[in-house]
Order: structure tokens, then sequence, then C-alpha cells
């Protein structure tokens, strides 16, 4: 059978649309490989910036330099945005876009056994798929997303290289938010059925798995769609009654989504991770306004603030757009000063990028480029200070932390971008309840529950001791 690598990008709902199409290549019978090796690479693209379609064409050009008998498969949601622009990049066979990842596995197959098909077409149905790979010149075909509940797909285990697992349960949005291209390329919000979710969380703890992520792209609308109604918060509640899994995270939630009922819902289950990435994006009412965001900077301190009180130990981290348009030397500086207020443990700062066909596109007054570069790097110094901060409590403290994997496989993602140092190798990588990568010291196998004691932070990582004698009940507590 043939060989299959899949080149990932973009946040976590796409990273688990891809680790859905591995499991489905491998019960098919095709064999993972190195990039510069596999008869077929398939790149899971993003396009939230003009950076990300960058990198992806960056990506995929080298693909094509390095394994000229690779067939290229563009999918996600760049692919979904300019499907004509992607198709003239060099080596590309086929470009499917998000309405049609569902379809990969028998494209992929197609694909496998017309070895001379190397024209483009984006798919609209499986039978339309077989046709074209008989026509010449190819037909571009578009279609778009349906407003249907999710439907299941795959999940992937911990075995190898996924220790955290993400099951997206929610996909689209139903939100305009002036500078954001997601609700073109993803469509309205659609939900995965309780039931599916149900089924999958217990899947995933049957094969071992002890942490689980939640993501989607806007999850706290999640099952408005769904008929009868269900809420994200009683999907929390089915999950941690009908399923034995042993942390929840969620990866990302909107302010407006988190509630008092749901922040003290998340104080009394310590299953649930303390963890809550709330998109802030700016601390000036006029910008939110012109975002069309749906909260104002007193509504977004209050959650934040409220997330403190309770649970006084967790990770909230933000999204802050430097330089949207019209984003004045004022409203730069409440949007410092806000962030300096706020009990944030982490940032995720983004340069504004004009997206195709978003109202921010239309926008003339923008904010010169050098401008927008120092505003993103002093959002970033700020980002670093507080996570600098949030580190150093945790010195003389004791955390349940969860193993992850050792230091000749594929990192984990960490709340700040970095490298661990050259010493590694005398520490094994793990990740606590509230989101701080450990270097706990000595060899420990992946995803296992250890209780440390934290007796530094070096870099952008604390270190830590197993504790020899940790009352666990206080632990998870305390900190989970």
């Amino acid at each position: 059978m043939p060989t299959f690598y899949i080149e990932q990008f973009g946040c976590r709902a796409t990273q688990a649309d891809g680790a859905a199409l591995e499991v489905q290549l491998l019960q098919r019978g095709y064999t993972p490989a190195a990039k510069a090796a596999a008869d077929i690479v398939v790149v899971n693209t993003c396009t939230v910036t003009a950076a990300a379609d960058a990198q992806a064409r960056d990506s995929i050009r080298k693909i094509s330099a390095q394994n000229r008998g690779a067939r290229v498969i563009v999918t996600g949601c760049y692919a979904q945005r300019a499907p004509e622009e992607v198709a003239q990049l060099p080596g590309v066979a086929w470009v499917v876009g998000n309405s049609h990842k569902p379809e990969l596995p028998g494209i992929i197959e197609n694909l496998s056994i017309a070895s001379t098909f190397k024209d483009f077409v984006p798919v609209v149905s499986l039978q339309l798929a077989t046709l074209a790979l008989q026509q010449s010149p190819a037909q571009i075909l578009t279609g778009e997303f349906d407003r249907k509940p999710l439907t299941s797909s795959s999940v992937f285990n911990a075995e190898g290289n996924h220790t955290r697992p993400t099951l997206k349960i929610q996909d689209g949005c139903d939100s305009r938010c002036a500078y954001c291209i997601i609700p073109q390329v993803r469509g309205k919000s659609r939900s995965l059925a309780p039931e599916i979710v149900l089924q999958q969380v217990n899947q995933l703890c049957d094969s071992g798995v002890k942490e689980i992520v939640l993501s989607g792209i806007n999850i706290g609308t999640y099952g408005r769609d769904l008929r009868p109604r269900v809420t994200f918060s009683a999907l929390l509640r089915r999950i941690l009654n009908e399923t034995p899994v042993e942390r929840l995270r969620v990866s990302s939630i909107e302010p407006m989504d988190v509630t008092t009922d749901l922040i003290e819902f998340f104080a009394a289950n310590d299953r649930l991770a303390p963890h809550f990435h709330m998109p802030l994006q700016s601390g000036a009412d006029r910008i939110l306004a012109a975002m069309h965001r749906w909260y104002r900077a007193e509504h977004y301190a209050r959650r934040a603030h409220l997330i403190r009180e309770n649970l006084p130990h967790a990770a909230i981290g933000a999204d802050v757009i430097a330089g949207f348009p019209g984003e004045s030397p004022d409203d730069y500086a409440a949007t410092l000063a806000f962030v300096e207020s706020l009990p944030l443990t982490y940032l995720h700062v983004f340069s504004f990028s004009k997206r195709p066909g978003t109202q921010a596109d239309a926008l003339a007054n923008e904010v010169p480029a050098g401008v927008v570069k120092n505003r993103a790097r002093e959002l970033r110094a700020l980002g670093q200070k507080k996570s600098a901060a949030f580190r150093h409590e945790q010195i003389g403290t004791q955390l349940r932390v969860l193993t992850l994997r050792s230091a000749n496989e594929a990192r984990e993602p960490s709340s700040v971008d970095t490298k661990l140092p050259e010493k590694e190798s005398v520490y094994t990588p793990a990740l606590s309840a509230n989101y701080l990568r450990v270097r706990l010291r000595g060899h420990w196998p992946a995803n296992q529950w250890i209780n440390v004691r934290v007796t530094a932070a070096e870099g952008n990582d604390l270190i830590g001791e197993p504790a020899e004698s940790v009352d666990t009940e206080v632990s998870v507590s305390a900190f989970a």
C-alpha cells in the first residue's frame, strides 16, 4: 500500500481533522512515512492570517522540491478560501476544502490508483471525484457547507504520538467579526451529537487516554443547532457523569460564554482543567465595536476576575490583535493598560492581517506596518512578563502533572513557544492542569500522573521533583 505523511498547520480543530484522517488512512492499510519519502503528502492548512497562507505555500514548495514523486493534496482553510491559488503551486494534485474533508480517504484511495492524475478538482462528491480522475483538463467544482450536525469521525488514542488527544465537538461559526475569515472557510456552527461525543470520549478512555482536549471553532455555541437543543454546560456534565475521563480541558471559549455558572461548575469539578482561553482582541471599546465583538472591556474583565476569585491557580489566556484598522495610539494604550490590569497568565498576539472578503478588508484607515510590528512586540513582551510571574507563583507548590512524550519524540505545544534546553535528555516533559510546562527530573513513561514539587522556574518551564508524599486530593483540588 502507498505511504503517506500529513503536514499540519493551524488551530486545534484543524489538528483534530488531520488526526482523524491519519487514523482513517491507517485503517485502510496506508503506511506512515517521512515527508521526503511519502507517496502521498496531505497539507492541512490554516488561513487566519496572510502569514499562515505564506507558511503553507512555502511548505508545499519545499515538499515538491524534496519529494518530486509525491502526490500533494492540500486541504483545510486556505484550500477552502483560495482553491485556484493553491492549485497553481508546484506538485499539487488535489485541493479539497473543509466542506468536503470527510471524503479525503476515498479521494486518496482513488488518487493512489490513478497515479498519472495531476490536475486540480475541488470535490463536491466522491462520485464526481472519481469521474474527475478521468477528465482532462480538470473541472473546477465548488460546494457550500451544509447546516447539518457534524458526523462522527475516527478519534486517535494515546499510543505513539498523541498523549493528549483533541476531540472536535463543534465546527463553524455564526458570528461575523469584522476581521475573521473563519465563517467563510468553515461554514455555520455545527455540533457533534452528544451521544457521539460520549462514545468517542469512552473510546479514548478505553485506549488509556487520561486527558482529552475538547475543541471547536466557537465551542461555547455547542448544541444550539441540535434538536433538541443542548448546552455546552450540559454536555460537560454528561461527559463527567457518563465517562471515566480523568481530565477534560477546553481549548478556547468566547468570553460571553464564560458565565458565572460555568466558572462555578469548573471550580466544583477537579476533573475539569482550570484553564480558560478567552479571546480578547482589544482592550479599547471603540475598537471592539469596530471589530463587531459582542462584549466590552468591562464585561471581559469581570469574567477574568471571577475566574481568578473562584480558581486562584487557573490559567487564563487571551488572544490580542495589534493594529486593527483605525487603532489610534490612545486605543493601543488602552489595550496595553487593560491587559496589564488583568490576571492573565499568557497572551497570544497577532498582527492584524487583511483577509479577503471580510469587512475589515475594505477599511482604509490602516495602521502603518512598522507601528503594528512595534505594538505586537510590546504586547508579546507584556505577555511574557505575565507568564513569568505566573510560573514564579508556582515555586514551592505541589502540582499533579501528566507526563508527555520523551525528548526524542515530537513535542507537545506549550503556552509559550519555546525550545527546551540542551539538557532536556535528563528531564521528562509534563503538563499541569493549569497549563504549565514542567520538566520533571529523570526518565518517566508518557501518559502518567505524577505528583511533583516545583523547585524552580527556568526559561519558560518549571522544574519539578517527584513528591514522595503528596495528598492527591489536596493536590488535585488546589491545582487541577
